[in-house]
């Protein structure tokens, strides 16, 4: 598995742990904002979001706006 793949998969199931959550991308958005390094950030910044789910991709949408100041 490529790094790219382990970060999609690792995206994936913190968004099915969070589903529940009453903001499940924000929720997801906020994990990874405070436990992943910025060198995964970027590389996941980087990707399209092929593979991710709806609330991954969704999560990793906000935090790249967030960062680039949108």
């Amino acid at each position: 598995m490529t790094t790219i793949e382990r970060l999609v998969y690792m995206a994936n199931q913190i968004a099915a742990n969070l589903a529940t959550d009453e903001d499940p991308a924000g929720a997801v958005a906020e994990h990874i904002a405070l436990f992943w390094d910025p060198r995964m950030k970027k590389l996941i910044f980087d990707h399209d979001s092929g593979g991710l789910s709806p609330v991954a991709a969704a999560a990793i949408h906000q935090l790249a706006q967030k960062q680039n100041g949108g």
